[in-house]
């Protein structure tokens, strides 16, 4: 049977984090097989891409060739990773997948959504996440989370109207989405965030258990 597909979404300090560590916690507590995984990454040569996409430099970084570095990234992580996984009846979590890159490349940085609507069919195809569970907080929040952090990317450092046009971005996805997109107010306490999560985590548990039957 095939295991289920979910996807960690949000701004920079939303808290996916921590919210990995709760999903993996559940995970265990229920005896069922997973893998924890991000994006850009996954894989060592994704890995590599992941470092040349987020590392700060000096110099300017086309807006295209960010785009492709994703979808290349993408690309080694489906074949090489989620799939294997996902074919075994594993469960895959990952922090983040195809909606960062139609938030982050597409809505805020004003990208051709049509190119990615293209290579979204050309290397996605049909590994479309189960659930996507959206992380969602004032961009003034995670703003503050993000300064405690000991180091930052390249991401973090954008301006704090690209991260209003991402959540924004990320929002309307949900509204476009409602069925794989659920949203998590992460701006709420711990407990909280954590008791939402596994509220999704046990209907797909449920929907799961009524496949293999």
């Amino acid at each position: 049977m095939r295991g289920k597909f979910i996807s960690l979404e949000g701004g920079e300090g939303s808290g996916k984090s921590t919210a990995m560590a709760n999903i993996q916690n559940w995970l265990e507590s229920q005896h069922i097989d997973y893998v924890m995984t991000r994006e850009p990454g996954g894989t060592p040569l994704a890995e590599d891409i992941r470092n040349l996409v987020l590392s700060p430099r000096e110099e300017i970084v086309d807006d295209m060739a960010e785009l492709l570095m994703m979808f290349a990234a993408r690309s080694q992580h489906i074949s090489q990773k989620i799939e294997p996984a996902l074919a075994q009846g594993t469960w895959v979590i990952s922090d983040r997948f195809i909606d960062s890159t139609y938030v982050y490349q597409g809505i805020a940085r004003g990208g051709d959504i049509a190119i990615l609507d293209h290579l979204t069919q050309w290397v996605v195809g049909n590994c479309q996440t189960d659930a996507t569970l959206l992380l969602d907080v004032p961009v003034e929040i995670g703003q503050k989370r993000v300064q405690q952090r000991k180091h930052s990317d390249r991401l973090d450092k954008e301006s704090h109207l690209f991260h209003e046009k991402v959540r924004q971005g990320f929002l309307d996805r949900a509204h476009q989405n409602p069925q794989r997109i659920k949203l998590i107010d992460a701006s709420q306490s711990l407990e909280s965030v954590k008791q939402q999560i596994q509220q999704q985590l046990k209907a797909l548990q449920l929907s799961w258990s009524k496949s293999e039957k």
